[in-house]
């Protein structure tokens, strides 16, 4: 682990306890005068209290205002600039606008159709304007503890697209990292054995994409929607296979991040609004480098060109 990445866990602890602390009294309302008035002697009309307002729901928290939002985005803020710090980062990740109300409607790509149609969309970028990007990470080889800290504590969203034949000797591993930050981290299917689909017959891509949705929905309680093929090779029957088992839509990538450099899918080697960055499970055995250089390599990228990370499953 790099020097800037050795840093005691204390002094983040401590920021992030103070943060939290903050947070909590600016939202508790404390000190305001929550008490209703007195009840009226039988006989009596109560005083007039202005226009009745509707009672809020019982057990419904009372919506914050702006002074409080506005806390809570400085707190988290704060918090991010020193996980930034400790982790080694050039710059803090940049905060991605709120997810939209209504998901886009997404499209295969041209020249990613198959023959059949109906089939779930082959994409490599979700159309928006907002300068935000999604991190993908696949198979699951590595399974650094360090990677879920240094995600958490950045406060950074991603998704994992899981192989079977590489999570099985540690699935606890992937249900920690499903818990390991707010909001939840999704997986979704790479297949059981990481095989070159189009070289199989329709049911023994079943086999390989059902079978892992059976997987993931017996260990980790969902069933993906998402799926991606293995080295992003695919067919018509691939596509078939999917649809029959609950896949939604099958996201590709635009660019690929390793520990000391990017690699571009499109023309202009650059990123665009809605790209998806995938990267894998490695370690130093496999790359130059560890799961969280990797990291610090495609957040200082995507930082850099003015972009933030955000959650793909809000947008597909």
């Amino acid at each position: 682990m790099r020097k800037g990445a050795r840093r005691s866990h204390r002094t983040l602890g401590a920021a992030l306890v103070v943060a939290l602390a903050s947070a909590a009294t600016a939202c508790s309302g404390a000190g305001s005068d929550r008490s209703a008035p007195p009840s009226p002697v039988s006989g009596q009309q109560a005083p007039q209290q202005g226009p009745k307002q509707a009672a809020p729901k019982q057990g419904a928290a009372a919506p914050e205002s702006q002074a409080q939002k506005a806390e809570k985005l400085r707190l988290r803020k704060a918090a991010r600039a020193l996980a930034a710090k400790k982790w080694g980062l050039a710059e803090p990740p940049l905060e991605a606008p709120a997810p939209p109300a209504v998901k886009p409607r997404i499209t295969t790509r041209k020249g990613f159709e198959t023959k059949s149609e109906g089939m779930p969309p082959v994409f490599t970028t979700v159309p928006t304007k907002e300068k935000i990007v999604f991190l993908t990470i696949d198979d699951g080889s590595e399974k650094d503890p360090e990677l879920l800290r240094m995600m958490n504590e950045l406060d950074v969203p991603y998704s994992a697209f899981l192989s079977d034949y590489v999570v099985s000797d540690d699935y606890a591993y992937f249900a920690r990292m499903q818990k390991s930050r707010k909001g939840g981290v999704a997986l979704h299917n790479h297949t059981l054995h990481h095989r070159y689909l189009p070289g199989l017959s329709y049911e023994q891509q079943k086999r390989e994409i059902c079978g892992m949705q059976d997987v993931i929905e017996k260990k980790y309680g969902k069933r993906p929607e998402l799926f991606r093929p293995p080295y992003g090779n695919y067919n018509d029957d691939t596509l078939r296979v999917a649809k029959s088992c609950g896949i939604k839509a099958v996201p590709l990538w635009a660019a690929e991040a390793f520990p000391d450099h990017m690699e571009w899918r499109e023309w202009d080697r650059d990123l665009h609004p809605g790209d998806i960055v995938l990267t894998h499970f490695r370690g130093e055995e496999d790359w130059k480098g560890s799961m969280a250089d990797m990291v610090r390599r495609v957040m200082n990228v995507i930082t850099a060109k003015g972009y933030a990370v955000a959650k793909l499953e809000d947008y597909v």
